[in-house]
């Protein structure tokens, strides 16, 4: 039974790699800003359908891959673990390679038809746009702390009470599989990695909120909804993910505290399962609400503009890096959500030194 949850990954992984291209800003192909007047352009078409047909295909024989082994071998729960996640990172590799592939003939193909040359670049300000904004407030980041705080302190407080063995880890299943020695640091320290990813993820709350509002010349109503929504939505799913980090987490330490309270209970695998399931479900309508907010406005552009040519600011499509830009993140060009600017060495402080502190404690 627990080879379902990492199979269901895979499957989840699969569908969002071989969708990708059908869900970024509709003048953006494979990493490459494409003129309006040319998004439903044949070859481009044709550059898509490819690519979600390859990734499908070499994914699925991946999962058949991983099924047969699980049949063949009978794993234990560790060694199935570890297997599963080489074949997630090997789905994700092989969505990459196809994307650079493509990226190179979108690009080559785009310097071909000399899009660029033949259409004047305009970019739009609208100062209203801020004011219609609608992000939720950072305070709601401070209920989440409050119960991690309050965590800590009752941990402290009931500290004698504690194992010997304090939990590290916990499998599939939902029980402990690995422990250390009892201590006031290791007893905390599940909260204070908690603490920290809350405090990161309040960081890119500022972040998005911070970052500028791009807009089309070619079509303003679509992207102005398109940059609302992903807006709105990705700051709620933020939210919305550390609130079900909390809880579990908040479930883990309260089986440090009181161990007898939830044994054999169906809750261990209840809790951590649903909460993936949550996540997954949220990045599905996160990915399908952005992803068609701008699909359905069709315009014909009479005038021969396009919108400003960044592609000399992404690495590959996928990397930005704009020193003349302030926003600390911006909207990917291969799937949905943020990436950060590279320039910005605020998104450096906002992403890594939490993440840098997490393993310095780690290995305490």
């Amino acid at each position: 039974m627990v080879f379902m949850i990492p199979l269901f990954i895979l499957l989840f992984l699969t569908v969002i790699q071989a969708a990708l291209p059908y869900f970024v800003k509709r003048t953006i192909t494979f990493g490459v800003t494409i003129p309006e007047q040319y998004i439903h352009d044949e070859r481009l078409s044709a550059y898509k359908r490819k690519y979600t047909v390859l990734a499908s295909i070499s994914s699925l024989l991946l999962i058949l891959i991983f099924c047969f082994w699980i049949l063949w071998r009978s794993p234990a729960e560790d060694v199935l673990i570890f297997i599963s996640t080489v074949f997630e990172f090997g789905i994700i590799f092989i969505s990459l390679a196809l994307y650079f592939y493509f990226h190179g003939k979108t690009k080559a193909y785009k310097t071909e038809m000399q899009w660029t040359e033949q259409l004047k670049q305009v970019g739009v300000v609208d100062l209203s746009a801020r004011s219609e904004d609608s992000l939720p407030p950072w305070y709601i980041y401070l209920f989440p702390m409050i119960i991690t705080l309050g965590l800590m302190g009752y941990t402290i407080f009931q500290f004698n009470l504690l194992p010997d063995e304090i939990p590290t880890h916990w499998g599939p299943t939902g029980e402990p599989d690995a422990f250390t020695e009892k201590s006031p640091f290791s007893a905390i320290q599940l909260l204070l990695f908690l603490l920290l990813l809350q405090l990161m993820f309040l960081g890119i709350q500022f972040g998005m909120k911070s970052s500028g509002i791009k807009l089309s010349a070619t079509n303003l109503a679509a992207s102005k909804n398109r940059q609302f929504i992903l807006r709105r939505l990705s700051s709620w799913f933020s939210f919305f993910t550390v609130l079900l980090i909390t809880m579990l987490f908040s479930f883990f330490q309260i089986t440090i505290i009181h161990p007898g309270l939830f044994s054999n209970s169906i809750l261990t695998i209840i809790i951590p399962f649903g909460t993936m399931i949550l996540i997954l479900a949220g990045t599905v309508i996160l990915v399908l609400k952005v992803g068609r907010s701008d699909k359905s406005s069709q315009v014909l552009v009479e005038d021969p503009i396009m919108d400003v040519d960044e592609d000399r600011y992404w690495k590959g499509g996928l990397f930005y890096f704009n020193k003349n830009d302030p926003s600390i993140f911006v909207e990917k060009r291969f799937g949905v959500g943020w990436t950060i600017n590279l320039a910005n060495p605020i998104g450096y402080f906002i992403l890594f030194v939490p993440l840098v502190i997490i393993l310095i404690l780690a290995f305490v």
